[in-house]
Formats: C-alpha cells, sequence, structure tokens
C-alpha cells in the first residue's frame, strides 16, 4: 500500500464495511464493490465518500482502492464515471473532489481520465506533520465541467 499510511486489520476492515454499508442507508450513496466478471467476486472498490473529515467543508470524494493485479484494467475509469454521473445526475452534487499524495500518478492519471482538475495541494489533517504520506494533491470537477463532459457531440 505505497500510497496509504498502512494496511488494516481484519478488525478495522470489518468495521469498515459496517460503516459502508450504514452510510450508504443512510444518504444512498458510498463505495461500492467492485467484481470483475468470470475473473473474481471481490477486487476492490469504488465510489463515493464525504470528504468533510479531511478538508474541512462538506464535498463528495470519488475514490477507489483496487487490487494491485487489477489496475491496469480501467476498472477504476469505469466504475469511478458512474460514481460521478450518479453523483450529478442523480444526487445533484455541484462538484466533487480526489485527491491522493503526489507520488501517486495512477490514481492522478485516472482523476484527470474522469475530467478532474488539479486546483490545490493541502496536508492530510490524518496524518503527522512531517508524515511522508501528509502532503496531498486536491483534484475536482464541477457539475458544469461533468455535463460537458458526457454531452453528446453534434456536428
Amino acid at each position: 500500500m505505497e500510497h496509504f499510511p498502512s494496511t488494516l486489520t481484519r478488525r478495522e476492515s470489518d468495521a469498515f464495511v459496517d460503516q459502508i454499508i450504514a452510510i450508504m442507508a443512510r444518504d444512498g450513496y458510498g463505495l461500492w464493490a467492485v467484481e470483475v466478471r468470470d475473473l473474481s467476486p471481490f477486487v476492490g472498490y469504488v465510489g463515493l465518500w464525504s470528504a468533510r473529515r479531511v478538508l474541512g467543508y462538506d464535498v463528495l470524494e470519488v475514490g477507489w482502492r483496487l487490487a494491485r493485479d487489477s489496475w491496469g484494467h480501467g476498472y477504476a475509469p469505469e466504475a469511478a464515471f458512474e460514481a460521478l454521473r450518479y453523483a450529478f445526475d442523480v444526487l445533484g452534487e455541484t462538484q466533487v473532489v480526489s485527491f491522493t499524495t503526489p507520488g501517486n500518478a495512477k490514481s492522478r492519471r485516472v482523476m484527470e481520465k474522469l475530467g478532474l482538475s488539479h486546483v490545490d495541494h493541502f496536508e492530510h489533517p490524518g496524518l503527522p506533520v512531517g508524515h511522508p504520506l501528509r502532503p496531498h494533491v486536491l483534484y475536482r470537477i464541477t457539475a458544469e465541467d461533468w455535463r460537458l463532459l458526457t454531452e453528446p457531440q453534434t456536428f
């Protein structure tokens, strides 16, 4: 987990799943399990999550964590595209963000494929000062930009 401070214990992972289920029931959005038909019953998750704890204001984050052997197959951008569609078309969000460490080129590339733009740098408040993963980059897409990207083109 190169871009995360640590892996979760089994107990922490189970508690996280319980939290995902509760948030989905309460809010109507959350993190979706990603399965690859005829390949793997579970390769990770993609979806929407409140970024309030990290950024200090109400905004949804689109994010993903996939098993390493699932990288490079387009699963993250495909599922995250649908999460953005849900955020803008169903939930009526005005913007969605995503963030990672500056060195996480693969996630940054997914963000850019989805039409998010790099807008800021910040220090992750959940990590101690001086921690090598504390610096983060912030990406954002507005509902207006999303609609421009997804409108059918007429010529």
